[in-house]
């Protein structure tokens, strides 16, 4: 499967840049960065190349940027083992995601060091040739509001513990990038004062704070919201809540689970209206049981149903998704009449700017990582590259390699 060359060309594609959309385009590859683009009218120098020429209606998209997946093709990052986050690193190129934050859960503190631990180590020790890159860890709880606990196991939520995290920080080798917390409870908004001063993004998440004590958050250096809608309080004409407070403030850029489940599409429809395509991100939430069958899977100790496209607890608590990024991006297309460009900003350059990144991932650009996704005239994923190698292609596409 893997094309793991260090000179690769892209030909006669319909190439989307950072900055305009070029027709009939190529894309050089060169030890795992782009290093030119532009009109097939003006490629010269094809020698030593491997040329790929894509012939069709075929698109280059920079890769998507997942900053909040659980597990994938019956790993999960709590598994706590390298094994776990090899399958999900060769498992997600297949849905267009070439770089993500392995996400953790709300579960006994010994469980989540060594989750960390594990993450930590892999991120610093492996990046296996033609996968998905783990850019870093994102915590997701136990410092939430068990009010709004969704799948969180209740028993092991905690208040913000300022002293807990640096020690977690730093048995994850600084790896730890965004951090999901209510800011209401006790210890919440210092907190995220110390992730703001460390470069660490601090999202408002499972929480039930007012639209005030969000604010006061915002104030203190809160700028992301997990999973809109999903999990906090909601929107009421006597009290905005975390999801006013998302609307009416630019700072705060906001991650939506597009898969028609977790929100109806006329509510993705009503978020895309008020934050517009620069205000969101799309995610996936999804657990290991994504890519797999219907049946009964395990997330933080519980039983999970998986069924027709949900995943729920026994009490029909929705417990994360089966979403594949490749088919939010469909989804958001479908459900918001977005144009492409705009889908793009909020699956690859919307992510890579929270995270600081963006000079090197999240657009099509010389200079930057080869990340690539080519799409069908249907928006289906077909190829794609991570860091310039061939990562997965679609059985039966038509190309020309040689």
């Amino acid at each position: 499967m893997n094309l793991n060359l260090n000179h690769i060309l892209l030909k006669g594609i319909r190439v989307y840049s950072d900055d305009q959309i070029i027709e009939d385009g190529y894309i050089k590859i060169e030890n795992e960065k782009i290093i030119e683009l532009g009109t097939l009218s003006v490629l010269t120098n094809e020698d030593n190349y491997q040329i790929i020429e894509l012939l069709g209606h075929f698109k280059a998209v920079p890769g998507f940027i997942d900053v909040h997946i659980h597990g994938v093709a019956g790993a999960d990052t709590m598994d706590a083992t390298s094994e776990a986050l090899d399958t999900m690193v060769r498992a997600l190129p297949q849905e267009g995601t070439t770089s993500f934050l392995a996400t953790t859960m709300t579960q006994e503190g010994k469980q989540i060091e060594q989750a960390l631990i594990n993450a930590g180590n892999y991120i610093k020790n492996q990046h296996p040739q033609g996968t998905a890159e783990i850019l870093g860890i994102h915590l997701e709880g136990p410092f939430v509001n068990a009010k709004m606990a969704g799948a969180q196991p209740i028993q092991h939520i905690v208040d913000p513990d300022l002293d807990l995290f640096k020690e977690w920080q730093k048995l994850s080798n600084g790896s730890i990038k965004l951090v999901t917390l209510a800011p209401e409870q006790p210890g919440g908004l210092e907190m995220i004062r110390y992730l703001k001063e460390n470069g660490v993004i601090a999202s408002l998440g499972h929480t039930n704070a007012t639209y005030e004590q969000v604010e006061d958050a915002i104030v203190a250096g809160a700028n992301h919201v997990t999973h809109l809608f999903n999990q906090m309080r909601g929107l009421h004409h006597r009290e905005p809540g975390v999801v006013g407070a998302a609307f009416l403030h630019d700072e705060l850029k906001a991650e939506i689970i597009v898969d028609g489940v977790h929100v109806r599409p006329e509510m993705v429809h009503l978020a895309y209206k008020q934050k517009r395509s620069d205000g969101l991100l799309l995610i996936t939430d999804s657990m290991r049981a994504k890519c797999l069958k219907n049946g009964m899977y395990d997330l933080g100790g519980q039983e999970v149903t998986v069924q027709d496209g949900k995943a729920t607890l026994a009490n029909g608590t929705l417990a994360g998704s089966i979403l594949k990024l490749g088919h939010a991006v469909k989804n958001i297309l479908t459900y918001t009449g977005c144009s492409v460009e705009e889908a793009i900003e909020m699956a690859s350059v919307n992510p890579a700017k929270q995270l600081n990144i963006f000079e090197r991932k999240g657009s099509i650009a010389a200079g930057k990582d080869a990340d690539i996704v080519i799409l069908d005239d249907k928006m289906e994923v077909v190829m794609t590259f991570c860091r310039g190698t061939l990562a997965y292609k679609k059985e039966g596409i038509s190309n020309e390699s040689h």
